[in-house]
């Protein structure tokens, strides 16, 4: 029944099944009581820095509990939707907090127990903690491409050290042999595996991540970087990692080991294809000249700084993502690193402020900025004043506000909630989750969506929508009609609202029912009349 939970048993002698099963069935309850929970505790705002204190102070084996969420998250059929929501995001949260441990701890090994392949695993599984991403699958896949380049290399010459059982282990000193390796490493990579840098799709996070370049067999500089550089050092080949500007390189030394001098050393582009640069190839690579710092080898620290550095860009480029989930990712790695970058936990304070989630972690974010950079006390003071404000405009707030159908001033609201329309000038589909009687967006909003425009302007049913693409839009009653053919709306917070998708239309969950009772019976009967007539 829980096959995945073999791994945390090394041996199975002397193990009282008996135990383990109640262990692991109060851990099942524990974690289905706290999702449960969930949903009418954070319905109304997003869940909380304190939210998960129940999850850190777990009287149960937090891999039981795991193994409860993902059996939740793997139920089968379209129900459950806000359990699965809530069981994800507790998920999510308990193995990044377990990542970021294994972060700090790899950054505190010493440099040269610091594998490069290892941190970028780290990296990739920070990014996407619900993804089945080890580094024992990585190395083992790495391992098979060196073995091939093994075969090669055989084929080429029958008694090159790298094929010694134990090489790897002692660097090769002739460069000759190391050459060999190297056109070994070519030949595997780039012309029987196909291996190349993703010129087409340059700015898509997945080639940052190593698993996805293994699989996909693409990514950018960096990240085929690190790929090449593994495999060359366990052929017995010392590649360095080199923090060349707008282009990750490698070098790989001609003359003394250890040489300060630049022109002792030849540049490898992962990304093209293994090409071998002199200093001046590596300048006409990037268009310009560069000094000599740049030609220099960078440690661990500083390659996982730069892979992180590209995920915050992408990021920041990002205008599909509300949640903007990789810029957070990307930024608690960062800070993971260098906890006191003024630069970066400004950004974090403002991009919490932004979504306004977590005031009081903007507020600890904002003094430890000001402890660290007095001179930031006009942004910080300004943030502060507002964020407090946010949090006594929450302490304020009333009880859900509950919508009846039956009011008089929502007799002109024909659609409701759960149905699946579609946009009938930019074509969407989505599902409705919520309704206003009329427009109430600001003047500034109505002007810049041209509102007016409109036969019945802003005088009319307005509709908070989820939409296929995963966004949130709010739409006009006359820019909506049923949707011919109904299915499934691909949004992250589809749970967060509703509990089950009919294949036609989508119920609401408790809380969002709470806020609309009349709305379940009008959805069934307005279901059962266009569709069963549509059959007919």
């Amino acid at each position: 029944r829980w096959p995945s939970l073999l791994k945390y048993y090394s041996h199975t002698d002397g193990v009282s099944w008996f135990e383990e099963y109640k262990a692991r069935h109060n851990a099942g309850l524990e974690a289905q009581r706290i999702v449960a929970s969930f949903s009418k505790r954070f319905f109304s705002e997003h869940v909380p820095c304190d939210g998960f204190s129940d999850i850190e102070t777990l009287g149960c084996p937090s891999h039981f509990f795991e193994d409860e969420l993902m059996c939740i998250l793997n139920m089968e059929g379209r129900k459950g939707l806000t359990w699965k929501y809530y069981a994800k995001k507790i998920l999510y949260f308990l193995r990044q907090q377990n990542i970021l441990k294994n972060l700090k701890e790899y950054l505190q090994r010493p440099t040269d127990r610091q594998s490069f392949l290892e941190g970028a695993v780290l990296i990739d599984q920070y990014c996407n903690p619900l993804s089945d991403i080890c580094l024992k699958s990585v190395q083992a896949q790495v391992d098979d491409i060196t073995d091939k380049v093994r075969k090669v290399l055989r084929t080429k010459n029958p008694r090159h050290p790298s094929l010694a059982s134990k090489a790897g282990e002692i660097p090769i000193p002739e460069v000759e042999l190391q050459r060999q390796v190297l056109d070994a490493m070519n030949c595997v990579l780039y012309e029987q595996l196909k291996y190349k840098g993703n010129e087409l799709d340059y700015y898509n996070s997945l080639n940052s991540y190593i698993h996805q370049v293994l699989i996909r067999r693409t990514g950018i500089p960096i990240s085929l970087s690190v790929l090449y550089l593994t495999i060359a050092r366990q052929l017995g080949v010392k590649l360095e990692p080199v923090n060349f500007p707008s282009h990750f390189l490698l070098r790989w030394c001609q003359g003394k080991e250890g040489s300060t001098d630049i022109f002792d050393y030849t540049y490898i582009d992962a990304f093209g294809k293994g090409k071998q640069l002199t200093v001046k190839e590596c300048e006409y690579l990037i268009g310009h000249h560069v000094t000599e710092e740049f030609y220099g080898v960078v440690t661990s620290k500083e390659v996982l700084q730069r892979m992180v550095g590209n995920l915050l860009n992408l990021g920041k480029r990002e205008s599909t993502d509300q949640s903007y989930q990789l810029l957070r990712d990307s930024l608690d790695l960062y800070l993971a690193m260098y906890p006191d970058n003024v630069q970066h936990l400004m950004l974090q304070a403002r991009l919490y402020f932004h979504l306004g989630i977590w005031p009081e972690k903007v507020l600890d974010i904002l003094q430890h900025i000001q402890a660290l950079d007095p001179s930031q006390h006009g942004a910080v003071g300004y943030l502060v004043q507002h964020t407090l404000e946010h949090i006594e405009r929450r302490k304020e707030e009333v009880g859900p506000e509950v919508k009846h159908r039956s009011d008089e001033k929502h007799k002109e609201v024909c659609f409701s909630i759960g149905l699946i329309m579609k946009h009938k000038r930019y074509g969407y589909n989505c599902v409705i989750y919520g309704w206003d009687p009329a427009c109430m967006m600001g003047h500034e909003w109505i002007r810049n969506m041209n509102v007016h425009s409109l036969p019945h302007g802003p005088h009319q049913p307005f509709y908070n929508v989820l939409v296929e693409d995963g966004s949130c839009r709010y739409a006009a009653q006359e820019n909506l009609e049923y949707n011919s053919e109904p299915r499934e709306i691909p949004h992250p917070d589809i749970g967060r609202y509703f509990s089950e998708f009919t294949g036609i239309h989508y119920l609401a969950n408790t809380e969002l029912e709470i806020r609309y009772p009349e709305d379940l019976e009008l959805t069934r009967a307005t279901v059962q009349k266009i569709y069963s007539s549509g059959k007919e």
